[in-house]
Order: structure tokens, then sequence, then C-alpha cells
């Protein structure tokens, strides 16, 4: 386990579990969900990376540039592959200070699963007034591959908790929660004016056309978390009676590798060589 600390903040990750942070806390209060120290389960993490796709895969099958690819599942979600390879691989540190950590991944490409190889860079940093993340991927192989990078933090959630978030739209789901089309937010759930955590449904839903700023109210405190322009997506899970809100930047919509060609899904054909990234900040203040 890795700590960082820095000013009013602090942090602890486990690079060899998925490259998860455990535990981020401000003034010694959480700011994410803490990880039990019994957990073993990577979604008891209190953030962690998506690469090289965010949220599921229908079937976990999909076709690209003539490629039919069927992914594997895991049994609590099949039958469609989720969030990629990263959250279950471990990752190596290549630098690390006080406040700062640097961790890679390479993945080799898998005849019986992502068919590509590609390496991930994660940045993990505590900064004088919050926490930054900056996740990348680079393409090693020598053909086109599609690609899609998230960031999963479980953000503390206190009886009072009300979240603001405004949107263009939201991503309506079938029974399998697959995305069947946009709608307009008020059909799942309107945060815009700010919406208590305790009046809204069970949201698990994508939305689109974000302002990359997401604020949780509550337990005395505001926490912002900024996404920068790449973060075009925005996944909210937010569960009934939960210690938490999943508020995930990510770069496309879920199952984008099966999206019409003439959808702007935010899936990146990544060249051979080619990189891209994706990044988010915390932040807290005290409520007056």
């Amino acid at each position: 386990m890795i700590r960082l600390e820095a000013g009013d903040w602090r942090a602890t990750l486990a690079p060899e579990q998925g490259g998860a942070l455990l535990s981020l806390d401000w003034r010694d209060r959480p700011v994410l969900r803490p990880t039990p120290d019994w957990a073993t389960d990577i979604l008891q993490t209190a953030c962690f990376p998506l690469v090289p796709y965010a949220n599921r895969i229908a079937d976990g099958r999909f076709t690209f540039e003539g490629r039919s690819v069927r992914l594997p599942t895991l049994e609590r979600f099949a039958p469609h592959a989720l969030h990629g390879d990263g959250w279950l691989s471990s990752w190596t540190v290549e630098n690390q200070t006080a406040s700062r950590v640097e961790m890679t991944l390479d993945w080799t490409g898998d005849a019986g699963g992502w068919p590509w190889p590609w390496r991930a860079n994660q940045i993990v940093e505590l900064i004088g007034d919050g926490l930054s993340i900056a996740l990348s991927i680079t393409n090693t192989g020598d053909a086109i591959m599609p690609a899609g990078l998230g960031l999963h933090p479980y953000v503390q959630r206190h009886p009072d908790s009300r979240l603001t978030l405004s949107a263009e739209s939201v991503w309506l789901t079938d029974a399998r929660q697959i995305p069947e089309r946009p709608a307009a937010p008020s059909q799942v759930a309107d945060w815009s004016a700010g919406l208590p955590l305790a009046d809204a449904p069970f949201v698990d839903h994508a939305y689109s056309g974000w302002t990359g700023e997401a604020a949780l109210e509550g337990g005395g405190r505001r926490v912002i978390l900024n996404a920068d322009p790449a973060a075009a997506w925005v996944q909210i899970y937010a569960p009934l009676d939960a210690d938490f809100v999943c508020i995930e930047p990510v770069t496309h919509r879920p199952d984008a590798h099966n999206a019409p060609k003439s959808e702007t899904s935010g899936l990146l054909p990544l060249a051979p060589g080619q990189s891209f990234s994706v990044s988010m900040a915390l932040f807290a203040t005290d409520l007056a």
C-alpha cells in the first residue's frame, strides 16, 4: 500500500489491486468512500481506472475494422463485459514521491480477450487543495484499435447529500442496462438544480453534454469534481440507501462499441503509436 500526503489531504493506493485508490481524506474525513480493511473486491475500493473501455459492452461482443471480438465476462456481470482490463490487473509503480505516484500497465493482447496491445499510464497526485488523476493509453500494436477511458470514484455520501450536475441528455437503458436512446435528464433524474440523493430514484445511467463539473454538498462540506473535455460523458451510479454515489467521467457512452456508425459515441479509433488521455480533479470546502 502507498500513502500520499499534501496539506490537509491524505490518500492510500494499491497498485497491485487494479491501480486503485483505497482512500482519500480531507481534514481527516473521507472524501471518497474508504475501502474496508477486510475488502478484497475492487468494487469496494475508493476509485479505480477504466481502460481500454468504460462501462458495459453488450454480450461482450463487437466488431471493429472487420475483426469480430468476443470478450470474457465476469459471472456477476454476465453476459456483458465491464470496465476493461485495467481494474482487474496489477499496475507497476514507475515513480513515487510523498504526494505523487505514477503507475503503468502493459497489455500484450490476448487471443481469448482484448486482442490489441496497449500501455496505460496513471498519475495520482495530491495537490495543495485536492486530488488529480490523469489516465492515458497508448496503442502499442500495429493495427488501429478502439479505445476509451474513464475513472470510477465512489464519492462519500451523507444523509443530506445533494448532487448538482448539468447535462443536455441522459441515455435511457433497456432491461439489460444497455443504452437505447437519449432523452431529457428529467426522464431519469435531473441534477441541474441540485437534487437530494435521498429523493432520487435508483440511477445507473450515462449523461451527455455535461459541463464537466459536479458538486456534492452534504455533511457540512462541498466536494467538487472537475473533468477535462475528453470526458464528454459522465456515468452516475446512485444506488438507493448507499453510503456513496459514483460520478464517473468517461470518454464514451456504454456499449459504444456497438453504436451505429452514424452516432458520435465517443469511442476513439486509436492508430498505432497514438495516445490519448483523460483527467479529473477533486476539491473540498467547508459549507458556511
